[in-house]
């Protein structure tokens, strides 16, 4: 097992597959864990690629008592980990919140950056604003927040059943719950923070070529925030996937896969 140690002395957990000074980095949603990737780590290993997984503060195996557990401090977290492995090019895929923390450490990482993968990226913006009509508003996330609060188990729960809008089965449904359940209930901080998250300018202005994943049934970030990205960054693409919802990695993966394949091996 491998651990960044930050400089607050918390631990960091990351798995590193491959060799070489490039990779692929992947960046798991709001209370997963790099286990969420694990219907598609095999094909991106086989494909040649090395490919590292992190874990959020207080999520999966990384430590459950961070006093910080931000976007900001997360990205800083990615940001330490491609360093401290001496990677000289990536490509950054942030699935959900995951989104929102690439952006920002896309943005630190400059030209080490390659290429910047959105897979229902919870960004720019997660929650309505005066000239941004998508997403919810803050009062759909204040209530997210107070049910997590009041009933986690069951909350997290409900969650699971509705992150997929094909029929994946129990056993999925139920390996999410699990996922979440490992995360720390302080990690409610992190989600919270996407009442205020406003990336536009610095999502716009991102020169890497960029690679936004849209299920046009997902729930959970709505589809017109995904497609966002393609309308005001030249350097991006958008790849829809029709009767999906919030896991194409799952939903629609064989497709999934050659277009992050493909976007991937043209970069590093």
């Amino acid at each position: 097992m491998s651990f960044l140690e930050t400089d607050t002395g918390g631990r960091v957990y990351y798995e590193n597959y491959g060799h070489g000074d490039t990779a692929l980095v992947l960046v798991h949603g709001w209370g997963m864990s790099v286990r969420t990737w694990d219907h598609v780590l095999p094909a991106l290993a086989a494909a040649g690629l090395r490919v590292v997984l992190i874990d959020h503060r207080g999520c999966g195996a990384s430590d459950k008592d961070f006093a910080d557990m931000g976007i900001q401090a997360i990205a800083g977290d990615v940001v330490a980990i491609v360093e401290a492995l001496s990677l000289r090019k990536v490509v950054l895929n942030g699935w959900s919140l995951g989104g929102a923390v690439v952006v920002e450490a896309a943005s630190r990482l400059g030209s080490a950056c390659a290429g910047l993968v959105l897979t229902g990226g919870a960004t720019p913006a997660y929650v309505q604003k005066p000239d941004f009509p998508y997403g919810g508003t803050e009062e759909d996330m204040a209530g997210t927040l107070a049910g997590l609060a009041q009933d986690r188990v069951n909350f997290l729960q409900g969650l699971s059943q509705v992150i997929c809008a094909k029929d994946v089965g129990a056993n999925i449904e139920n390996w999410f719950w699990q996922i979440f359940l490992q995360s720390s209930p302080l990690a409610a901080q992190t989600l919270g923070e996407l009442a205020s998250l406003d990336q536009r300018e610095q999502l716009a202005g991102l020169t890497m070529p960029i690679l936004s994943f849209v299920g046009d049934q997902d729930g959970f970030v709505a589809p017109d925030i995904c497609r966002w990205v393609g309308a005001n960054n030249s350097n991006a693409k958008v790849v829809e996937f029709e009767g999906v919802g919030h896991a194409p990695f799952i939903e629609a993966q064989d497709e999934y896969l050659k277009a992050l394949l493909q976007f991937s091996s043209e970069l590093i």
